[in-house]
């Protein structure tokens, strides 16, 4: 059996259980199946099959995560688009899909087939969805920023999604099946491009929940008791506005079950103050797009730590470093060999990341071993960042590091040594980082500076540079 087998056969045990809530829309799963069956005649038709590249430009819709099966039931490449991406990165992602599938929702040219979802749709009577991928083919590529400034793909094969543990029923008396158990009106917002929401989303299938679409989201705290929601991803920015909220007034969470915070660092007094407002609905969790979620835990037990290993993870601490095996994991950067090994290693995956395990057997991490800054659970690295401001024509360097942020769990500080005899405009600085890798890579603040201090490996010392911004 190959993904996406397991969850054909969950939707078609319980064919009348909504799989979807938007508004007063509900879609069952029975429903979603023949969507599903649907899309991927009309894919099929378009001449596409296993081993394609195609792009998904979609809203999160029934519809979209329906076209996001589709393609694995051919056995292609799902390749989906995030909104706000610069058209530069677009061009990259979709450099090498076959088609697009698109459903008018974000703006996409391309030089291939764009085709519209409505019409795949409706064109093509259902066929029974029998998944054609092969194990070792690449199913999913979603994109992240890269060192370079070029998006990174992150590959995940068809056995990553068939062998892992999010896509297949829970094992009985698993973390996994207690951590669906709070699952039964699941919050799905942002973007199927989103890795993290996307493998949350089959928490809820498998759990036999719904997953509720918000019309819009403008007020998150409300939202939750407005909907009767009982699990919900959160940012730490997201976290903080709900805590100022909070402390305020009361607001009705007894749903809640699960209030998941994951995406970067939390200050370990907010994460007390969470779980003292929140309840022990509030849970902290640890993951990247190359692995899916690590660890787990409630915000009120294991101090200072990010949880426990969830079902089929391993951890290992080599010289300090965090180091991850998992059969979601990925099978590599797409068409980068050299990224890909030098995170993964005989099917360990290198995190990147600074940590201890204590003997109760609670992750602890300490720091960074890349250099990047996390920005609303998104990773910007500093690299491009600097060379975009160091090819203005009124500056000489450029350095940037990651500070502490409470609206935005970190903030990126970009540190300029101005071009001799010239005075940067700051509104220039920006509009070139922006123009080069979108809005969310400008840095938040900024300082001018002589000369930067010089660590004793003859290297600009950034730990110097965030220290003088920190004090």
């Amino acid at each position: 059996m190959v993904h996406p087998q397991a969850l054909l056969d969950e939707l078609e045990r319980a064919p009348e259980v909504p799989a979807f809530e938007h508004g007063s829309r509900v879609t069952t799963r029975g429903e979603l199946r023949e969507l599903i069956g649907r899309c991927a005649a009309g894919l099929r038709a378009a001449g596409l099959g296993p081993g394609d590249g195609i792009g998904l430009a979609t809203a999160v819709t029934p519809e979209g995560f329906a076209a996001l099966v589709a393609v694995h039931v051919l056995g292609a490449r799902a390749v989906a688009v995030r909104p706000g991406l610069p058209e530069v990165q677009l061009r990259h992602i979709l450099g090498d899909v076959t088609a697009v599938v698109a459903d008018g929702t974000l703006p996409v040219e391309a030089a291939v087939p764009v085709l519209r979802l409505e019409r795949l749709l409706t064109a093509h009577a259902h066929a029974e969805p029998v998944p054609q991928g092969q194990p070792d083919d690449i199913a999913t590529v979603v994109f992240t920023s890269g060192s370079t400034g070029v998006p990174k793909g992150v590959a995940y094969s068809y056995r990553a999604l068939t062998e892992g543990r999010v896509w297949r029923p829970p094992v009985p008396g698993s973390a996994h099946e207690r951590l669906g158990a709070g699952f039964g009106r699941y919050l799905l917002f942002g973007s199927l491009a989103s890795a993290v929401m996307v493998e949350q989303l089959g928490v809820c299938l498998f759990a036999g929940g719904t997953a509720v679409i918000p019309r819009e989201l403008p007020d998150f705290l409300f939202v939750l008791p407005r909907l009767g929601i009982t699990a919900a991803l959160t940012t730490v920015p997201r976290l903080h506005r709900m805590l100022d909220v909070l402390r305020a007034e009361d607001v009705d969470l007894s749903a809640l079950r699960r209030l998941i915070v994951a995406g970067s660092p939390v200050p370990p007094h907010k994460l007390a103050e969470a779980a003292e407002r929140i309840g022990p609905a509030m849970h902290h969790a640890y993951g990247q797009t190359e692995t899916g979620m690590l660890t787990i835990c409630r915000a009120d037990e294991g101090p200072g730590s990010v949880g426990k290993p969830c079902d089929t993870v391993e951890i290992a601490i080599r010289d300090g470093e965090v180091w991850v095996r998992t059969p979601s994991a990925f099978a590599g950067y797409w068409r980068d060999p050299a990224g890909t090994a030098a995170v993964l290693s005989d099917g360990w995956v290198r995190t990147q990341d600074l940590g201890s395990v204590d003997a109760e057997g609670y992750l602890h991490l300490s720091g960074r071993a890349r250099d990047v800054v996390i920005v609303n659970a998104i990773i910007h690295y500093t690299g491009p960042i600097e060379r975009a401001i160091a090819a203005c024509p009124d500056v000489d360097q450029a350095y940037v590091v990651a500070v502490p942020d409470a609206e935005t769990g970190e903030a990126a500080h970009a540190f300029v040594v101005p071009a001799p005899g010239r005075s940067p405009d700051l509104d220039e600085v920006r509009k070139a980082v922006a123009a080069e890798l979108g809005e969310a890579a400008v840095p938040a603040r900024f300082s001018f500076v002589g000369a930067v201090p010089v660590a004793p490996s003859g290297k600009p010392d950034k730990a110097a540079l965030r220290a003088s911004v920190l004090e």
